[in-house]
């Protein structure tokens, strides 16, 4: 006896197929959703990381600036045959801000006021964008601003060297370690790792008349690391030997005279063909090093309020230079990075850390010492 066996009719089976693509289509769209939440996870905490980094870089630096520098910052070259030194520029020449030329201060008693002054915070209100790129930040449709700190670096021994002046013309230092020599000893002047190398700032100090400070930014060193050479013509147009005072040729008179390698840390912002804003750090005359990507603003905002200025003027003043102060008045530092999440389609987001920075005390002076 044959026997037949009832199948799927087509409606049973376009049904199957129908449910069957629904239950398809869910799971894909869950594992879609999945992974755009985790994208977005990872985009958001890429971007943490680097507004994160580059807020805790501008905090180290701005928290040091004016340590170990003459209270109240230092007269650069002045006078007949001096012009204006600079900051934010590299050893091939290339300068990276349009306004990077030391702002005013004054000198003696009573006051006299010179053009080329070293404090040890510049601010630069709406002067962060890189020379040669867009005016604003394409994402924000506004300038950043920059900011330079300058203050001795401790990481390197350089006080322990004795300091001598080959002759008057100040282009020239020679170092040696002092008799018996200090233990435990000093790493070599010229050590590869973490000496001094061309670019860097030396600051001098003795009891030579006027001001008795003076920076020199290193043109060549000797071969052993015992001389260390100031040229003329340097890029950053410190080393001015034919100035009527402000230079190292003004030292050269005294000792003894103790060296210090000071960093002026300069923070703005790049906005690099084809890719994303970042956050530049360029440091005495080297080649500034990108620190963090897809920075899309850069403000500060400064207060200067004691007991002898008060009220709303001298609170969050963006430019106080401008307003009548002086760098060494400023009391606090507030920071604002914004950075923004890899582009996706309209998923792009945005963050904004804010952070205050209470600065040294930019004016003191230990009348003990």
């Amino acid at each position: 006896m044959t026997t037949y066996e009832r199948g799927f009719t087509l409606v049973e089976l376009i049904v199957a197929m129908a449910l069957g693509l629904m239950v398809l289509g869910a799971a894909t769209a869950i594992f879609q959703s999945g992974m755009e939440a985790t994208s977005l996870v990872v985009k958001r905490a890429e971007m943490q990381q680097n507004v994160r980094a580059g807020v805790n870089l501008i905090v180290k630096d701005v928290s040091m600036s004016g340590a170990g520098l003459r209270p109240g910052g230092l007269a650069l070259p002045n006078g007949a045959g001096a012009s204006l030194s600079r900051f934010a520029c590299d050893q091939s020449g290339t300068c990276w801000l349009n306004n990077n030329g030391y702002p005013t201060g004054t000198i003696g008693t009573p006051p006299t006021p010179v053009n080329n002054y070293m404090y040890g915070l510049i601010p630069g209100p709406g002067n962060g964008m890189e020379k040669g790129g867009p005016g604003v930040i394409p994402a924000t449709n506004r300038a950043a601003d920059a900011i330079t700190v300058i203050y001795v670096d401790y990481s390197f021994p350089l006080n322990q060297y004795q300091v001598t002046f080959p002759d008057n013309t100040g282009t020239t230092i020679n170092l040696a370690l002092p008799v018996p020599a200090p233990t435990p000893l000093p790493p070599p002047v010229d050590d590869p790792a973490n000496g001094i190398k061309p670019g860097d700032l030396i600051m001098l100090s003795n009891s030579a008349g006027g001001d008795g400070w003076a920076i020199g930014e290193v043109t060549g060193i000797v071969p052993g690391g015992g001389t260390i050479t100031f040229g003329n013509l340097d890029p950053l147009n410190i080393n001015q030997s034919g100035a009527a005072q402000g230079n190292i040729a003004s030292l050269t008179c005294c000792s003894p005279t103790t060296a210090w390698r000071i960093l002026a840390v300069t923070y703005f912002v790049d906005v690099p063909a084809n890719r994303p804003p970042r956050l530049m750090r360029q440091v005495n005359g080297q080649e500034p090093v990108p620190v963090a990507d897809n920075i899309i603003d850069l403000q500060f905002t400064y207060d200067v309020c004691d007991s002898v200025t008060a009220g709303p003027t001298c609170a969050n003043v963006k430019d106080p230079i401008a307003a009548g102060f002086t760098p060494s008045q400023i009391h606090k530092v507030n920071i604002t990075l914004m950075g923004q999440s890899l582009l996706s389609g309209n998923k792009a987001q945005n963050m904004a850390l804010v952070s205050s920075v209470s600065t040294r005390n930019l004016n003191f002076r230990d009348r003990y010492r």
